[in-house]
């Protein structure tokens, strides 16, 4: 199941997103309140959160839910869209990094006084939620997703190649070292792939590795680039070193050759998440921690994509309903169910720490569990600033012009620090 979580906003977007308007007024029927909710759930979880709202119609008559399925990296756009036409959904799933973007919608609830309530429970969702779903102060959404990145590896092709499998101390050195041992020339076979497009997901995998090194993309104040720092360059490095130097790193120009590639044989490890245990059918496959810094502090981080169901004012009685529902929906047991049904990672915290729940869901999708247990690794996230996709991008771009040989990684990433200085700057 692999989905498209780390979309970034366009541009012309925040030009939009600062002339959108408020929501339409209360409905004055006398029936149930209704209220639509625009998600991009299909398949089984189009099935299961169908059910779910099935439920909730029939545990409150004084509410109608419908559910419109719309496409998930097009909501923000057509959010806006609708915003400025007086149509706003009454609540939507949106991806996490548009969080800033959201932000600046008028028509969107500030759920911070809400979500401050007891009976909410807003600790027991994982901090690196609701951080992402944080926006000086203004929490933008309820966490309805959320993911992380761990090694996942051929077992068989360890076997062969007589290595032992990676373990919960494994440093890059090892990795590295793994991963040129599982690296043949004469079969096509490389010990590692990295989507490299130079998209927000090669980005995304650097990121834990810079966090691993001891650095971070931004500086306290999210005025000016960290990311050019020592522990940057060595995280770059490391990149380098596997893909020029030992070659044992396939680039994945298109971004979609993983999940067969392992399948066949031809790729040894992939870091991802668990949207890709799914797909693996044709070989036994372990999953482990991300790797870490000798000596560093950073220990074995992991990034995560946290989304959100974001609430709209579209009247007093529409937005007392939809608040109640998100609620609802987002509560302890609803949580589970989703999970176990789905096999999507638990977004609280009470119940990835749940050993039914976890045997369940191992037993459901091997490995899965470990994606769980490795949401205690997500300490950081990407910032939450109307920037993001210009520094994603000038990193994506530095990236990959030292993964093919065109430039050093200090050099590279200087020149992504300038961009990303002078995008945060305005200028």
């Amino acid at each position: 199941m692999i989905r498209q979580r780390l979309c970034i906003a366009l541009a012309a977007v925040l030009a939009l997103v600062l002339a959108a308007c408020g929501g339409g007024g209360d409905s004055s029927s006398s029936g149930p309140t209704e209220i639509a909710v625009w998600h991009g759930y299909q398949d089984t979880e189009g099935d299961v959160f169908k059910g779910l709202v099935d439920q909730y119609n029939r545990e409150h008559p004084d509410v109608k839910v419908s559910e419109l399925y719309s496409k998930n990296d097009l909501v923000l756009q057509k959010v806006l869209t609708a915003v400025r036409g007086g149509s706003a959904p009454d609540v939507a799933y949106m991806f996490g990094s548009w969080s800033p973007n959201i932000a600046k919608i008028p028509a969107v609830v500030d759920m911070a006084d809400e979500v401050s309530q007891p009976d909410w429970k807003w600790d027991d969702f994982y901090q690196a939620e609701r951080d992402a779903a944080t926006v000086d102060g203004k929490v933008v959404g309820v966490p309805a997703l959320v993911d992380n990145l761990a090694i996942v590896y051929n077992e068989k092709l360890f076997a062969d190649a007589g290595v032992a499998p990676p373990t919960p101390n494994w440093t890059w050195d090892d990795f590295r070292a793994a991963a040129a041992k599982l690296t043949d020339p004469s079969k096509g076979q490389y010990g590692w792939l990295i989507p490299a497009d130079a998209s927000e997901d090669t980005v995304w995998h650097y990121l834990p590795m810079l966090w691993e090194a001891g650095g971070d993309i931004l500086n306290s104040d999210d005025t000016k680039a960290a990311f050019n720092s020592e522990a940057g360059v060595k995280a770059l490095t490391t990149l380098q070193q596997m893909a020029v130097t030992d070659k044992s790193l396939y680039l994945d120009t298109t971004n979609e050759n993983g999940p067969k590639l392992m399948n066949s044989g031809k790729v040894a490890m992939l870091i991802t998440g668990p949207w890709d245990l799914s797909s693996l059918t044709d070989i036994p496959y372990g999953v482990q921690v991300m790797p870490t810094y000798a000596g560093s502090d950073g220990g074995h981080q992991t990034i995560s994509g946290p989304d959100n169901w974001v609430v709209f004012d579209n009247g007093d009685a529409k937005k007392k309903a939809s608040v109640d529902f998100v609620k609802w929906l987002t509560a302890p047991e609803q949580v589970k169910a989703f999970s176990l049904g789905t096999g999507d990672l638990p977004t609280r915290t009470s119940i990835g720490q749940d050993p039914a729940v976890l045997t369940q869901l191992n037993e459901t999708l091997p490995g899965t569990s470990a994606f769980v247990e490795n949401l205690s690794n997500v300490e950081k996230v990407r910032p939450t600033v109307e920037q993001y996709p210009d520094i994603s991008e000038a990193l994506g771009q530095a990236i990959m012009s030292v993964l093919l040989g065109k430039a050093q990684p200090a050099d590279a990433l200087n020149t992504a620090a300038q961009a990303t200085d002078d995008a945060l700057a305005g200028r």
